[in-house]
């Protein structure tokens, strides 16, 4: 683990405006930042813009400063290939303790689970999150109820929103120090809960998918020529990729306690003809059979053959007859709202008489004090 020391800067929180909770001796904040999310192959095939490291890099550095402000006394990361965390943090000279954790890191999937679970082992009490709905669903999977902020930087995203980082990070970091209560600005999120014959389970935040002739860990976007079954926690009609194909029949946003079922034939079949985003810039023809909304806890079986995808990964062939048991349920992690945490913070006088220093200011010559 490497701390990179930080100065004093004594703050005054002694306004005459209420505050909720005296900030915690080692309120944490954990920021997880995928490396790899916005560069993958399907932004090449759609037209979707390709985020660069120092674009993370600056998405990371505004959301470290966001947490500490709001009160965070701690902050970890850990490193990455591209070196996004560790520049983002080198310069600042912040009031808090920011920490690089030791994880083993090999540019997969898992790198995101041993990064959760380091930091759940290391009392994070929020978690920020830059990836898209994969790196979500990796979360979730090590740490299923966790308190988080998700900000926007995959291809096909659903579960995570278009935040600005320093408010998204002013949001943890007010969860984090108790200045906002988490029961006050977040629920659990639906989720899909999976269960394989051999008694395997697994989980998926946005979307399960049965497709026909398909390849387990492909990364181009899906043909939806090649969908047969899709069962839905959101199916939202304003995204992209497998949502609107629910979303454009029977919206199902984050607090409708439902989710949706459809059932797809291929292009010579018969059933309606539908129009969707697929992934950005990029529409294709659907042709639904069937479409519902699925009540929270009902139980669909999808039965192979076919590839299921979680989230838009595509994680395991199933063989004919082979069965799978899917379950939509309020069970995901406590997304925080970061619009109400911040307003109830405004009507807390969370940020009134409280002083800031940072280097950029030394470097302008302006001092807030």
């Amino acid at each position: 683990m490497s701390t990179f020391p930080v100065p004093d800067c004594p703050e005054s929180m002694s306004g005459s405006a209420p505050i909720a909770q005296p900030i915690k001796a080692e309120s944490t904040v954990g920021v997880i930042a995928n490396p790899m999310s916005g560069r993958d192959v399907r932004r090449v095939a759609a037209r979707a813009p390709r985020q660069t490291p120092d674009d993370k890099r600056n998405q990371i550095q505004r959301a470290v400063i966001g947490s500490v402000a709001a009160g965070a006394r701690r902050i970890l990361l850990v490193g990455d290939c591209f070196r996004s965390s560790q520049s983002a943090i080198e310069a600042l000279q912040l009031d808090a303790s920011i920490e690089l954790l030791d994880v083993v890191m090999e540019t997969k999937p898992s790198d995101t689970s041993r990064t959760v679970e380091a930091m759940r082992k290391q009392g994070a009490s929020a978690l920020l999150v830059l990836g898209g709905d994969g790196t979500n669903r990796m979360v979730a999977r090590a740490w299923e109820d966790a308190p988080l902020v998700s900000i926007s930087t995959g291809t096909n995203n659903v579960f995570p929103e278009m935040l600005e980082a320093t408010s998204a990070g002013a949001a943890a970091g007010l969860v984090a120090s108790g200045a906002v209560a988490l029961d006050d600005v977040a629920r659990p999120a639906k989720r899909i809960s999976v269960e394989y014959a051999d008694g395997t389970r697994d989980l998926a935040l946005i979307d399960a998918a049965l497709l026909a002739d398909d390849h387990p860990g492909s990364l181009m976007p899906f043909d939806p020529s090649r969908l047969r079954h899709l069962v839905l926690a959101r199916a939202e009609p304003s995204a992209v990729g497998m949502s609107p194909i629910g979303g454009l029949l029977h919206p199902s946003g984050y607090h409708d306690d439902h989710g949706v079922e459809v059932r797809c034939t291929g292009h010579d079949g018969t059933g309606t003809l539908l129009l969707v985003a697929v992934s950005p810039g990029l529409y294709r023809n659907a042709r639904v059979e069937t479409s519902r909304k699925l009540e929270l806890g009902e139980t669909v079986e999808m039965i192979g053959p076919g590839v299921i995808a979680f989230d838009g990964d595509r994680q395991r062939r199933l063989e004919p007859g082979e069965t799978v048991r899917l379950r939509v349920e309020r069970k995901g992690p406590w997304v925080i709202d970061v619009r109400q945490t911040l307003t109830v913070a405004a009507e807390r006088g969370v940020f009134q008489d409280r002083h800031w220093h940072d280097v950029i200011d030394q470097r302008s010559r302006f001092d807030c004090c």
